[in-house]
């Protein structure tokens, strides 16, 4: 289990379904929905297995993350999100940064083609249905944290 010093501490990989393809968040000090909390050293078992896997895909980078960030984006930013994105997973980031009760999250990278649920093994297709949002990811640009459940 993840305690709430250890939420705001540590940039947390977790993941979540839309019941077909996969999302990856880095949770930036963000606090996590409980099914991730409760997850603990489950949820680095899944870390573990989605950062083995190998490139599947091309990626799409969000065309308004600078806007979303009011910054410009560079390389070492994106570096994560896209090496994710590769093995087909839509990566997500925390929005406001330093704010741990906030619970905004903005697409940063998505795969051209994903990787589905059909194709994973049974213990981590069990653990990862245990996180899910009820929107398609295929058209999801900013999540909120508290409809995942």
């Amino acid at each position: 289990m993840y305690t709430k010093i250890e939420q705001l501490a540590l940039d947390i990989d977790w993941f979540f379904t839309d019941k077909l393809e996969i999302g990856f968040i880095a949770s930036a000090g963000g606090k996590l929905p409980d099914t991730i909390a409760e997850l603990g050293n489950g949820n680095q078992i899944l870390s573990s297995y989605f950062r083995s896997l190998p490139d599947i895909s091309e990626v799409i980078i969000n065309p308004k993350l600078s806007e979303i960030l009011q910054t410009s984006v560079n390389e070492i930013y994106l570096l994560d999100f896209i090496n994710m994105a590769k093995k087909g997973l839509y990566s997500f980031d925390k929005t406001k940064l330093n704010d741990f009760l906030d619970t905004s999250y903005h697409l940063v990278a998505k795969p051209i083609n994903s990787l589905r649920l059909n194709d994973l093994p049974q213990n981590i297709l069990e653990s990862l249905l245990k996180t899910k949002i009820y929107d398609k990811l295929e058209h999801t640009q900013e999540i909120n944290v508290e409809v995942i459940k």
